[in-house]
């Protein structure tokens, strides 16, 4: 009775998601019992018809509330107001690095104060202003201010510095800069390299000399600023919200535009799939410069009420500590996170939380069952997606390994697909008449998702430099004349439906929880050798999330400096970027049109018995390169070298 009562659920749903009539909605499910097999669908429908009708629900809530946002214009801080309404002295958020407990009401008074203060500073709706500091509650209610007056914030990274980091001001046209005490340095580092029509305003207790001239202390302004909802700048929900920086292939950082429907979307889809509830709290580690910190995450206390724990920075000590102490019922991860708690020994705070659902993507399904059972989580949330991607999934039933589904039984309802590719070239491939072609279970392929730009849950606003953006469409998908969003990710779907994440395509790799652009990496590590040739490139490590970044660098004499290079690669990129190993060879192999030719490299990797080049491996204890032998290469295979 339960799946027959599932069955007419699902089509009740299918008009409400696609508008299809009720003959077209059976007659599709006849074409795929009769293309599959019978039985096999009938097995395929068994299984999994709880699970699609969970998810059509919520889409269709999702797609109702965005409607309802769009024709009442709504937008983010409009929909927070309706939050302070409904419980003003509810705990928002709470920063674990000071105590500091805010309500919504006082969230939404500083929020205000910002918006006043920037108004009478002269700036207007349709500015861009850089927000560059760590962790806190004042980051949220900053970029929330400046959303009330129509000012877009540029979500900037904090382990960013020099030629990266002025990037990113000038790719956003930010008029000004909000930064922490604790990017005093980076700041005065970058002075020279900006516009000096750019204001500066420091939040903290920073030292006059210690940071670039002209700069303003916004703390005691923001004091005498008026706590009063601030003028309606005319927004709609369509509108740019705020910007975060992602590492593509083009070289240094792309700015991903984010819409308030945008916002909306990826916390409610997250929110209702899985099950959250008002008086959950939620532990958040992340950074919020990224969207999983930020959107998901915050998205949660902003949009839909319920209390965030701030983490200044992740620490794998402190994590159950943080979680018994407040309280927490669902905390947020990436792959790396996992795997650092399970390194840890074992304490009795881990089995004395209340944490029922671990909220992340990048878990492997290796360490899936022992993260559940030793930290005692029921719920394991894991989610597919990107800042700027229109097919997000979600993993609603804790099917271990997988990182979400599509239907099986009706694929049409969610327009993403598995698209087959050249597994050298990673472009699509076409069929005779030029559409791509879909993979059948068991085959690799590319995520992508089909472009409706009226549709909110659909559309792609892509990122601030236009080449950028026209390189993640394809045209000629699905059908003559669509245009569908390139994940640049290879997944593989099972025969149910659930996908798996297998590899990433283009010039990127993910160490340390972060996307490393290797064209960017290039650049900076051969201007540190100057301006030798240096291909870069991310390899497996046994027991390790991601890829370690290796560099191959042209150095036929061996005269490269390692120990300079140690001291320059700290001044000029964040950890998680730093070369773990080291290949000097003659020359490095380019194509006729001087690209660099690195698969065969990346198939050798760092094996001293393949690879005849000089091998080194950056020894973290020590603190610098050493030679990479056989023995060595054994250590870091047993795990007794750590990276």
């Amino acid at each position: 009775m339960l799946r027959l009562a599932s069955c007419s659920s699902l089509l009740l749903l299918l008009k409400a998601v696609v508008g299809l009539p009720w003959f077209q909605s059976i007659g599709a499910v006849l074409v795929f019992y009769l293309g599959s097999g019978g039985w096999k669908f009938m097995k395929v429908f068994y299984k999994t018809i709880g699970r699609d009708v969970r998810g059509a629900f919520t889409l269709v809530r999702v797609k109702l509330q965005v409607k309802k946002h769009l024709r009442e214009k709504n937008t983010v801080p409009i929909i927070f107001k309706e939050c302070v309404r409904r419980h003003p002295n509810k705990t928002a958020l709470i920063f674990e690095g000071t105590g500091a407990s805010w309500t919504f009401k006082e969230l939404d008074e500083f929020s205000n104060a910002v918006a006043n203060f920037l108004y009478a500073e002269g700036f207007r709706s349709g500015d861009v202003i850089a927000l560059f500091m760590e962790n806190c509650n004042e980051y949220v209610g900053f970029w929330l201010g400046m959303a009330k007056m129509g000012v877009e914030a540029a979500l900037i990274n904090f382990n960013l510095r020099l030629d990266a980091l002025e990037h990113c001001f000038s790719v956003s046209n930010s008029k000004a800069v909000i930064f922490g005490q604790e990017m005093s340095q980076a700041m005065t580092d970058v002075y020279a390299m900006m516009g000096k029509s750019v204001r500066l305003y420091c939040f903290g207790d920073c030292d006059r000399s210690a940071i670039p001239p002209s700069t303003e202390f916004i703390a005691p302004l923001l004091q005498s600023a008026s706590r009063l909802p601030p003028k309606d700048p005319g927004r709609s929900f369509t509108d740019k919200l705020f910007y975060i920086y992602t590492s593509g292939t083009t070289g240094l950082p792309k700015a991903a535009i984010v819409v308030h429907s945008r916002y909306f979307r990826m916390a409610a889809l997250v929110h209702y799939g899985f099950g959250m509830r008002s008086d959950d709290v939620i532990y958040d580690c992340l950074p919020l410069y990224h969207s999983a910190g930020n959107i998901v995450g915050m998205g949660q206390c902003i949009l839909l009420g319920l209390t965030v724990v701030i983490k200044k920075k992740f620490s794998a000590s402190r994590f159950w500590d943080d979680c018994a102490k407040y309280n927490c019922t669902i905390v947020q991860y990436i792959g790396e996170i996992c795997r650092y708690l399970l390194n840890q020994p074992v304490r009795e705070a881990e089995s004395k939380h209340r944490v029922r659902m671990a909220l992340g993507n990048g878990l492997r399904p290796a360490i899936w069952k022992e993260f559940m059972s030793r930290f005692r989580i029921p719920q394991i949330a894991e989610f597919y997606g990107a800042t700027e991607c229109n097919c997000s999934l979600g993993n609603f039933d804790n099917n271990v390994g997988s990182c979400g589904f599509n239907s099986r039984i009706l694929p049409f309802v969610y327009p993403i697909r598995l698209m087959k590719v050249n597994e050298e070239t990673m472009e699509l491939i076409r069929s005779p008449d030029g559409i791509c072609i879909p993979c059948q279970p068991g085959e690799p392929g590319q995520l992508v998702g089909r472009i409706i730009q009226s549709d909110p849950l659909r559309r792609f606003d892509g990122y601030v430099n236009e080449s950028a953006t026209n390189k993640k469409i394809a045209k000629n998908v699905f059908k003559h004349g669509d245009m569908a969003y390139l994940s640049g990710d290879v997944l593989v779907m099972d025969e149910l439906g659930y996908m798996y994440f297998r590899d990433r395509t283009g010039d990127t790799f993910r160490w340390k929880g972060e996307n490393v652009s290797t064209t960017e990496v290039e650049g900076i590590l051969s201007k540190l050798l100057q301006q030798a040739d240096v291909v870069v490139y991310g390899v497996e490590v046994p027991g390790t999330e991601g890829r370690a970044g290796m560099a191959a660098i042209a150095d036929p004499d061996h005269k490269s400096d390692l120990e300079k290079f140690v001291k320059d690669l700290k001044k000029s990129l964040p950890g998680y970027a730093h070369p773990v190993f080291l290949r000097l060879l003659p020359e490095v192999n380019k194509t006729g049109t001087y690209k660099f030719q690195k698969t065969d490299m990346r198939k050798e990797g760092f094996d001293p018995s393949l690879v005849k080049d000089a091998l080194y491996v950056l020894d973290s204890q020590q603190g610098k390169y050493i030679p990479l032998d056989d023995a060595v290469y054994q250590r870091i295979q047993s795990g007794k070298l750590k990276l």
